[in-house]
């Protein structure tokens, strides 16, 4: 017998007659995830399953499939035949290897004695030409699991389930663990997007949402040196990389800022300058946008968050934009963000304290309720076009 990882999908069942093009992606993001792995990937009505690899790479597939779109859950199997009579001498063998592995989970009771643990065995088959039914192979297969003491059967309020899968092809896969994948769609199913990646807590989370429900991600950061230092990019750029095992490869572009900010600062009203400053970035974001296909923009804004986060500040800054603008976070709180970025391991470089250009020139009382032709005028003393196309023309790719 062999050990395999087998995966399971989710969402894709849902997708019909497009379910082969949800498909294909999934199985090239998995060969994407486990690149550098020496590994085989196999394919069976429906299920996956990563074979011939050595068992010490066990964990580091699992970690690196968990983060993967698309794959409701995983399970460490062992692959074995089915067998040629209706003992399923093999499976056996594989069950009962799963057992006695799983009775490290019994526990001891007060008088010493190990308390059994409540177990079922799942069969499912797909192999039609075996006679008897799946719940008659799994009351079969439960002696097995018996015999290696402290267990005791439960078919409904059960501790450990032992999944046995007897597939089309002869082969069975055997397992008593159910490891949660990402869940979602695949990457790149869903269009792409351009992500405003400021460096807080808020964007990384953003894209891990987005990408969560099939968009592939660009992302563009604003900096402005001698303002912010290299280590405020260099925190963006450990971010996008913290973020690829979920979205793929983020192309990231940095955009020079400083000009734009210094122009705001010197021809409008203080009061505005964040406000012109965000507008800003949404037209430098369209325009990197049309160059790589990008359907819409995505931000970590969330309401009320901030004073800059109303609803008349967001209205105000999204005003510039030629295409929709994503905001996956506008109706959680920090507590709830800071709990995602936490899952995805963002937070600890989130709070890096490199300030981004967001915090430069902040005036006393920024508008909380901007009105927008107010603003609009307001815009008419800066050449918006010349300061927007110099900014995409001094992009760096990182």
């Amino acid at each position: 017998m062999d050990k395999v990882v087998v995966i399971r999908y989710g969402e894709l069942f849902l997708k019909g007659k497009n379910r082969e093009y949800f498909e294909s992606l999934l199985i090239k993001n998995i060969k994407s995830a486990l690149e550098g792995i020496p590994c085989r990937f196999s394919r069976s009505q429906g299920r996956y399953a990563v074979e011939d690899f050595d068992s010490a790479d066990t964990d580091e597939i699992v970690s690196r499939l968990k983060k993967v779109f698309g794959i409701h859950s995983l399970s460490v199997a062992l692959k074995t035949k089915v067998g040629a009579d209706e003992d399923f001498a093999p499976v056996r063998a594989a069950l009962s290897e799963c057992a006695a592995k799983a009775t490290t989970l019994c526990k001891t009771g007060e008088n010493g004695k190990r308390i059994p643990l409540r177990f079922r065995v799942t069969v499912k088959r797909a192999d039609k030409r075996i006679p008897m039914t799946s719940a008659e192979i799994a009351a079969s297969l439960g002696g097995t699991v018996l015999e290696k003491g402290c267990f005791k059967v439960d078919l409904t309020d059960f501790e450990v389930e032992f999944k046995v899968d007897m597939r089309e092809n002869g082969f069975a896969y055997i397992s008593s663990e159910n490891i949660a994948g990402a869940g979602g769609l695949p990457v790149g199913c869903s269009g792409r997007g351009m992500l405003l990646l400021s460096g807080g807590i808020d964007s990384p989370v953003a894209a891990y949402l987005m990408a969560k429900r099939g968009m592939k991600i660009f992302a563009v950061h604003f900096s402005s040196p001698p303002y912010t230092s290299d280590k405020a990019r260099d925190k963006v750029v450990d971010l996008r990389d913290k973020l690829t095992p979920y979205t793929g490869d983020v192309r990231l572009m940095v955009v020079p800022f400083t000009d734009i900010q210094l122009a705001i600062h010197k021809f409008c009203p203080a009061s505005f300058m964040i406000t012109i400053m965000r507008r800003f970035m949404v037209r430098i974001a369209c325009r990197l946008s049309e160059k790589y296909e990008c359907g819409a923009l995505v931000t970590g804004e969330s309401l009320g968050q901030v004073a800059s986060q109303t609803v008349e500040s967001m209205t105000c800054t999204g005003a510039p934009a030629t295409l929709p603008i994503f905001r996956p976070l506008i109706g959680l709180d920090k507590d709830e963000i800071t709990e995602i970025a936490k899952k995805i391991d963002t937070f600890d470089i989130s709070i890096r304290p490199y300030e981004d250009c967001c915090t430069i020139f902040l005036p006393k009382a920024p508008a909380i309720h901007p009105d927008i032709k107010a603003v609009e005028r307001a815009e008419e003393a800066l050449d918006i076009e010349s300061l927007v196309q110099a900014a995409v023309d001094g992009v760096e790719f990182f």
